[in-house]
Parts: C-alpha cells; structure tokens; sequence
C-alpha cells in the first residue's frame, strides 16, 4: 500500500463517523449517507495520489460528499427546498468540520455523531444488527474487519449490516437524540451495545484466540466518546471506568504463547497502573453523578476491588460479596449469581461457595445454566477444593464440551490433567 493510500485510510478511520453524521443529519437516512461519504473516499482514492494530500482532508471528504448529496436530493426529490438551501445547510456542515479540525480534534465532538449513534443503536434493531451497525458507521471499521472478530463470513455480516440499514429506513427511525425518558431508555440500549462489543473482546466466545482487541480497544473509544457526548450521565462514566479497569489487566491475561492467564495467577506488575486510575476516576464521576448503586457502577467497584489489591491474596473478598449482593438487587441474571458463588468461595471457603451455587441453580433453575461452560468449571473447582475429585472432574469434562474458545479449552483440559494426576 502506497503513503498516500494509507494516509487515506488513516484520514478515513478518524473522520467518517463525523463525515457520516453530517451528510445523515441532511438526508435522514443512514444508509445513504454511508454510500455518500464511500462516494468521497473514492474520489479521494483517485484525486490525492495525483494532487497530493489536502491540508485539511476531512474538509476536503465533506466538500465532496456534499456535492454528490446535493446531486442525490436534487435527483430523488428528497426535500422540498430549494437547492439554495440544500447547499448552504451541507456548507455549514463542512465549515463546522473545518473549524473542528482547527482545534482539538478530541475536544470538539458534534452533535450529529450523538444522533448517529442513538440511531445505529435504536431498539427496532436485533442486538446483533445494532452492534455491527454500530461498529461499522460510528467505529469505521470494515465489514470484513467487523466479521473476522465475530468469526463469521464477510458475506453474512454484509447481509446483516444492510439489513439493519433497510430496518432503520422501512421503520422511519428519526436521525435525532431522543429527549426524556426515551432518552434515558436509549443510553441503556447504547451502552448495552458498547458493553456486548468490550466483552467479546476482552473475552472472546469462540475461536483461537482468547482476547480480540480490536473491539475491546473500539469499545473504550465508543465510550469515551460517549463521555464526552453525555458528560452529566452516570452510567456512561461507570461503563468506562468498568472497560478501563477490565482492560488495565490485558498485558497479564495472556501468557508468552498466547495463552489464558487468570486473574490469580497474573503478574500484577502487567497491569496499567495509568488506566487503572482513569477508571477510578471514571467510577468516582459516576458516584458523584449520583449512579454508584446502578448496574455497571456496581460492577467497575467489584473491578475496583481487584484494580486495589496488590497481591491476589489482599483482595477484598467480602466487599466484593457485598457488591454481588447488591448488583443482584439492580441486575438479578444467573452469571451475577455464579459470580458472587466465586466470591463466597473465596471470602467464606469452598463449602460455602458451593451452597451459594447451589442455592443461585434452585432460584433460577438449571436450565437457566445450560450452555454456560463457567458453570460446571466453576463448580468443579469449589469441589475440588473440598476433595470431591471425581465429581470434580466429571464437571471440567461437562464444561470442556461446551467452550468453543480455544483457549478456553486448553486450560480447562490443563486443569483436568493436574486433577486426574492427584
């Protein structure tokens, strides 16, 4: 790839969200403006090679993207107004990028990309459909970025990118942020959709590879850019102080051949110090705000809990039961059950563990568990632990048939070797 080519393709990755947004606010519909700005990159993959690359290049994108939206209204009629004002209202869009680019570019963040993201994230949308949507027009990656991380055909996450873009236009979703409690119905769909991308990266479902930080590391950059878009809600400041504390632990969770670390046996000496204290800032902001008792402020002060400890042994373990107890009050599912078992465990010793367990599967049911690989590899621990060999290993057995993350699966077969020799 030439100089220039990968200039673009920088220029492209930090300016078509904001690029997309502009020409969306004009022509209402998502999709087309999608089509307008790959219109401009085009154009700028033929142009700049031979003129070299503008001083201002995401101005240069706007300018040529508003030409062919103005050709776009003008053909489909899709206003009523006057071409006049078709064209002074994209120049106003393009002076406003312009005077962006003057500044700061992290410090100045228009509301068009507040609106493209409550409309990629709209809950007309399948989960799945938001989430790809969301990473391909307000993250920019490719199509073909977006499937390899998911591990799906390039083809099926295309069909699944056009479709939720013809959902969005068949429903009418307007290109707006919404305002009082739908606007607080939509954060939640929005963070929601941010916390499934950081999760699948930080610890991928399937595959090979036990973390995908491409989207763990996009998922950080939504969310900061969230910060900035709702400064004053609190869950916003608590999911990134939650994903900066997570992802502070990243260069320890992998061993030299990429293989799974777990939290009690990394090297703490890994883990970022500098992002652990701008997630505890983030959790602060968020307990300020008034959000310290709301479902993802409660779960950053469990990762809190751990970012303090210096050592595995100085953790906190009764204060992160307390945090479980409490997270089950706001957010009762059958994973924040499993993982205040853990916590019990470790804070009151395997027995204990076990009947918390046991306890959480006769409030939700077992079939509440089916499917969830944690679950028998957490109950084969706690009854390792108590000497319970066999039904130990029967469990490991019963999780390494459900993991589909390679990873994954080394370690628990690792772990059932170690128990099969004792």
């Amino acid at each position: 790839m030439s100089d220039v080519h990968q200039a673009i393709e920088a220029v492209w990755r930090l300016e078509s969200t904001r690029l997309i947004a502009a020409i969306a606010r004009v022509v209402r519909d998502v999709g087309l403006a999608e089509e307008l700005a790959q219109e401009a990159l085009v154009t700028a993959l033929e142009v700049w090679p031979e003129e070299g690359i503008p001083e201002k290049p995401g101005a240069w994108l706007m300018t040529a993207a508003k030409r062919r939206a103005i050709d776009s209204l003008r053909r489909g009629r899709m206003l009523e107004r006057k071409h006049g004002e078709i064209g002074r209202e994209l120049e106003e869009q393009q002076q406003r990028l312009g005077d962006a680019l003057d500044h700061a570019r992290d410090e100045v963040i228009d509301y068009d990309v507040l609106r493209l993201v409550f409309t990629a994230c709209h809950p007309v949308l399948a989960v799945e459909g938001r989430i790809a949507l969301t990473l391909r027009l307000v993250g920019g990656l490719t199509t073909a970025e977006i499937a390899r991380a998911f591990l799906v055909p390039e083809k099926t996450m295309g069909q699944r990118i056009t479709r939720a873009k013809r959902t969005l236009s068949e429903a009418h979703v307007p290109f707006e942020t919404p305002r009082g409690d739908e606007l607080r119905l939509r954060v939640e769909s929005v963070l929601l959709v941010v916390y499934l991308i950081f999760n699948e990266g930080y610890t991928a479902t399937a595959g090979e590879e036990w973390m995908r930080a491409v989207l763990a590391d996009e998922a950080l950059r939504l969310g900061r850019m969230l910060v900035r878009l709702l400064p004053g809600e609190p869950e916003v400041h608590a999911l990134v102080a939650l994903m900066e504390l997570q992802a502070s632990r990243n260069a320890a969770r992998r061993g030299p051949n990429g293989e799974a670390v777990l939290l009690s046996d990394q090297d703490r000496s890994q883990w970022d110090r500098a992002q652990i204290r701008r997630g505890l800032a983030a959790l602060e902001r968020a307990q300020r705000l008034g959000g310290g008792a709301r479902p993802y402020a409660l779960q950053a002060a469990l990762a809190a809990c751990h970012a303090r400890a210096r050592a595995a042994e100085e953790t906190d373990w009764e204060r992160i039961v307390l945090l479980y107890d409490a997270l089950l009050q706001v957010l009762p599912s059958p994973v924040v059950a499993l993982n205040r078992a853990v916590a019990v465990g470790m804070a009151r010793g395997p027995a204990a563990g076990l009947d918390a367990l046991d306890a959480a599967t006769a409030l939700a049911g077992e079939s509440a568990f089916a499917g969830y690989h944690l679950f028998p590899s957490v109950r084969g621990d706690l009854l390792m632990k108590l000497g319970r060999l066999s039904e130990a290993r029967d469990e490991i057995r019963r999780a390494l048939r459900m993991t589909k993350n390679v990873r994954e699966r080394e370690l628990l077969e690792k772990r059932l070797r170690q128990w099969e020799t004792a």
